[in-house]
C-alpha cells in the first residue's frame, strides 16, 4: 500500500478467483473505498510496488501479465501507461503457458496456487498425465505470482506441467492464512506443497510416478524438507536451500538474524525443534534423487550446507549432484548461469525420469543412476 498526494490510501492486493490484482482505493479512515481490477480499470494484469505520483490520481507501479514480463507503468485512475520494461523482446504466444488459479484442501482447510498445463506449438504428448514440477517459493512469507515467468514457460515448453504453490504462511490471503506459519515453517508448508501435488493427481492433471520439486532459499528448504519428511515426491531440486535451520540462524545475515523465532522458535532455547526440521538431520529417510545447486558467495545460506548434504546423500548412496557457480551470491543473477541451472535441472530430471534431453549435460556427474 502506499500513500497517494492528497492523503488517500492505495492498497493492492490479489482477486483469487481470477488471478489479477485489485487496488482499491480509500480515505484514511476507510469511510469510503473504490476498487479497480484488470484492463477494465486500465490496470495491468499483476501489480505491485505501489509510489506514489505528485498529482492527486498518479500511481506507479511494477506490473506484468501472463504473457507481459513485468515493467514500470504510470496509472491514473483510469488507464496505465507502460514507462520502462526490462525486455522488448515479443513472446510468441503458442508457447505460453497461462497460470490456472487453483485452490486444493490441506491439513488447515485450503491453500492456493498457480497451475500451467505443459504448452507447446508443435509437440504433444498421448500420455495420459504429464510430469508435474511443484515451486515453493521463497521468503518463505512471500508470495509467488501470475506474472510472465520465463523459469516456468521454460518447463512448460518442455512438457512439464508447473504449479506454483502460496503454502500458508504466504502472503496475500489475509492476516489468518499468514499466521499459519508462526512456529510451524517446517511443517505447513511441507504439508502444503504434498496436497497441491497429490490433488493434480486426482485430477488427472499430474502423474504420480513423476512429480519433482524445486525451491530457492526457503523454498530450497521446504523442497528438502518435502523430501526428508514426505513420501510424494520422485526427485527434487534445492537451490541454494537452507538444510541445517541452527546453522542458519547462526550463520545468517542481520537483516534477518532474529526472523526464525517467528517461523521456528527462540535459539538457542529451542535447539530441538529446529534439529528435528532440519533435512541435513534426516538424511536417513532421504530416498529420492536431490539435485544441489548453491552459489560460492552466498551469505545467507553459506555454500557448507549444500556441502554437506551433498555428502551425506553421498554416504547414503542417494542420487545426486551439486554444482556451485563461482561468483554467485544468494540468487543466481549471470545469465550464463541461470540458463546453465536450469538445463541442469532438466538434465538431472531427464535421468531419473527416464526421457531423452536435447540440454544433455556432460557436466553433472549423478551419483549413483544406472
Amino acid at each position: 500500500y502506499t500513500f497517494l498526494a492528497d492523503g488517500r490510501v492505495a492498497a493492492a492486493y490479489p482477486d483469487r478467483k481470477t488471478g489479477q490484482t485489485a487496488v482499491a482505493i480509500m480515505n484514511e479512515d476507510g469511510s469510503s473505498k473504490k476498487v479497480y481490477s484488470g484492463s477494465e480499470s486500465g490496470l495491468p494484469h499483476s501489480v505491485g510496488g505501489l509510489t506514489p505520483g505528485t498529482k492527486k490520481d498518479e500511481i506507479y507501479m511494477i506490473g506484468g501479465g501472463p504473457d507481459k514480463p513485468a515493467g514500470v507503468y504510470r496509472w491514473d485512475l483510469s488507464a496505465s501507461t507502460l514507462l520502462a520494461s526490462p525486455s522488448s523482446q515479443e513472446i510468441d504466444a503458442a508457447y505460453i503457458s497461462k497460470p490456472q488459479p487453483v485452490k486444493f484442501p490441506t491439513t488447515l482447510g485450503e491453500a492456493y496456487g498457480f497451475y500451467y498445463p505443459p504448452r507447446h506449438p508443435t509437440c504433444s504428448s498421448q500420455e495420459a498425465a504429464p510430469p508435474l514440477l511443484v515451486k515453493a517459493h521463497g521468503g518463505p512469507t512471500a508470495c509467488t505470482g501470475a506474472t510472465f515467468n520465463p523459469k516456468i514457460q521454460y518447463w512448460t515448453s518442455r512438457g512439464f506441467a508447473v504449479l506454483d504453490v502460496d503454502y500458508g504462511g504466504s502472503t496475500g490471503y489475509g492476516r489468518d492464512y499468514r499466521r499459519r506459519l508462526r512456529g510451524a515453517w517446517g511443517i505447513v508448508d511441507i504439508d502444503d506443497v504434498c496436497a497441491g501435488a497429490q490433488y493434480l493427481v486426482k485430477q488427472g492433471l499430474a502423474d504420480a510416478k513423476r512429480l519433482a520439486i524445486d525451491g530457492g532459499s526457503a523454498g530450497g528448504y521446504t523442497t528438502l524438507g518435502a523430501l526428508a519428511f514426505r513420501d510424494v515426491f520422485t526427485a527434487g531440486c534445492s537451490l541454494y536451500g537452507v538444510g541445517d535451520l541452527a546453522a542458519l540462524a547462526g550463520d545468517t545475515h542481520k537483516f534477518e538474524s532474529r526472523y526464525l523465532d517467528g517461523l521456528v522458535g527462540k535459539y538457542p532455547e529451542d535447539e530441538a525443534i529446529y534439529t528435528e526440521r532440519a533435512p541435513i538431520h534426516s538424511v536417513d529417510k532421504l530416498n529420492c534423487p536431490i539435485l544441489l545447486l548453491q552459489g560460492d558467495e552466498d551469505k545467507i545460506v553459506p555454500p557448507n550446507q549444500a556441502e554437506t548434504m551433498h555428502q551425506a546423500l553421498l554416504e547414503k548412496k542417494v542420487p545426486t549432484a551439486l554444482k556451485i557457480y563461482e561468483g554467485e551470491q544468494h540468487g543466481f543473477r549471470k545469465s550464463e548461469n541461470i540458463e546453465d541451472a536450469l538445463n541442469s535441472e532438466l538434465y538431472f530430471f531427464s535421468r531419473v525420469f527416464g526421457f531423452d534431453c536435447l540440454q544433455a549435460n556432460p557436466e553433472i556427474e549423478v551419483f549413483p543412476i544406472d
